[in-house]
Formats: C-alpha cells, sequence, structure tokens
C-alpha cells in the first residue's frame, strides 16, 4: 500500500477483520506483512484455477486497501511435469 493511503487504511479498526474476510474469501494458502520497495506489504499465496479469478482477487485489494497490485503465477512440481509430459 502507498504510504499516504495505506496511512488512512491502518486507521480503519475494521483493518484486521477485513484482511481476514479477504484471506478466507480466497482461500488463501498463506499471507506475509512487511515493507518493500517503502510501501506497507502484504503477500497472497492464493490458488488460482485459472485467469478469470483474476478480478476476484485484485479488486478487493484495489477498493478495501488502496493497494498497488502485481500478480506472479508461480507453479508446482507437478504442474511442471505435466507440461513438459
Amino acid at each position: 500500500m502507498p504510504t499516504e493511503a495505506g496511512n488512512d487504511v491502518v486507521q480503519d479498526p475494521n483493518l484486521l477483520r477485513n484482511i481476514e474476510e479477504y484471506m478466507n474469501n480466497l482461500k488463501a494458502e498463506a499471507a506475509y506483512f512487511g515493507p518493500s520497495n517503502g510501501n506497507r506489504t502484504m503477500f497472497f499465496v492464493v490458488n488460482m484455477d485459472s485467469a478469470d479469478m483474476i478480478p476476484k482477487v485484485i479488486e478487493p485489494l484495489f477498493q478495501k486497501f488502496k493497494a498497488k497490485v502485481e500478480i506472479h503465477p508461480i507453479t508446482v512440481p507437478d504442474d511442471l511435469k505435466r507440461a513438459f509430459s
């Protein structure tokens, strides 16, 4: 979250509930919080079966957290086996 927008977000008494709700809605596998490039940063590990899930993943981050969002697709070894077989 950019600093100025993040200052407003962290003052919201519902912040932790909003984060928990977001994680539960997406069934996040993991979540990490810390600084990155001078911004408050949240990293969520979410399984997306198809690209049509992208709006469901990113829109709440834009709207509730005023976040700048990056998506980094990753794969697991079983996916690599299928891809290269």
